[in-house]
């Protein structure tokens, strides 16, 4: 089925995408054939069970894994006719991800944490230049999710909802067009998964595209659609969030 999504709001289109892994000798075909449309400033929740394919979803959507058949397209480029530097691109610049298990690094604090994704994609000499931007911009992110107290903290001294919250973050820094969130409550007690919807409700109205995967129907309807995975294909019926 495909998404009636505007092709003039068109930010992130998928089509005809598959998804097979070989597992002992025998073929798994996770994702059966998915179209989907994501206007800019929207936000979609994919609802599936566990199992259903809806991570593996998320990753191709992201370019951390290639189908193996189908395409996506990012801002009119077919993302998986890109090669090296232009997919890295891509996937730094372009695309944020938050996941259900955060993560961070637990050698390096929040700040060095949320800086990390701003660093990697530049040269020693060019970060050496872009650090006193990109500094300022990871302190007032940190502010604006309530961190400010721990900027000198390793992730083993914060508790599950800050380390979310620095991975929200980290995902922010680079001001991607789209946000992929796989599970992001899924690691979380009830009352901090829903100060984390909070989070990503006030950055949604401040115009963030999102892409949200999760099991709970509670958390899929603070998206503004809802869309339903079963066994890797979409559910003939998608559902709109009030």
């Amino acid at each position: 089925m495909t998404d009636t999504a505007t092709q003039q709001d068109t930010l992130l289109q998928a089509t005809g995408l598959r998804k097979m892994y070989r597992m002992g000798g025998q073929s798994l075909e996770v994702i059966r054939g998915v179209d989907l449309s994501v206007t800019r400033g929207q936000w979609l929740a994919i609802l599936g069970a566990s199992g259903s394919g809806k991570s593996t979803l998320l990753h191709l959507l992201g370019g951390l894994d290639r189908p193996s058949q189908g395409s996506v397209v990012f801002d009119k480029q077919n993302i998986f006719a890109m090669r090296g530097p232009r997919l890295d691109r891509y996937r730094n610049r372009h695309v944020g991800f938050v996941f259900q298990f955060y993560h961070l690094l637990p050698e390096l604090n929040v700040i060095e944490n949320v800086l990390l994704a701003a660093m990697i994609s530049r040269s020693v000499p060019a970060w050496a230049g872009a650090r006193s931007q990109q500094r300022p911009r990871a302190l007032k992110l940190l502010d604006r999710l309530g961190l400010s107290h721990r900027l000198n903290h390793r992730p083993a001294k914060l508790s599950g909802g800050e380390r979310q919250r620095v991975a929200i973050a980290r995902a922010l820094i680079n001001q991607p067009d789209v946000l992929l969130a796989d599970e992001p409550t899924g690691n979380l007690d009830a009352q901090t998964g829903d100060q984390i919807l909070e989070v990503l409700q006030e950055f949604h109205q401040a115009g963030q595209t999102i892409v949200m995967v999760t099991h709970d129907h509670r958390i899929a309807q603070a998206a503004d659609r809802v869309i339903t995975l079963r066994d890797g294909k979409l559910d003939p019926e998608q559902s709109e969030a009030s």
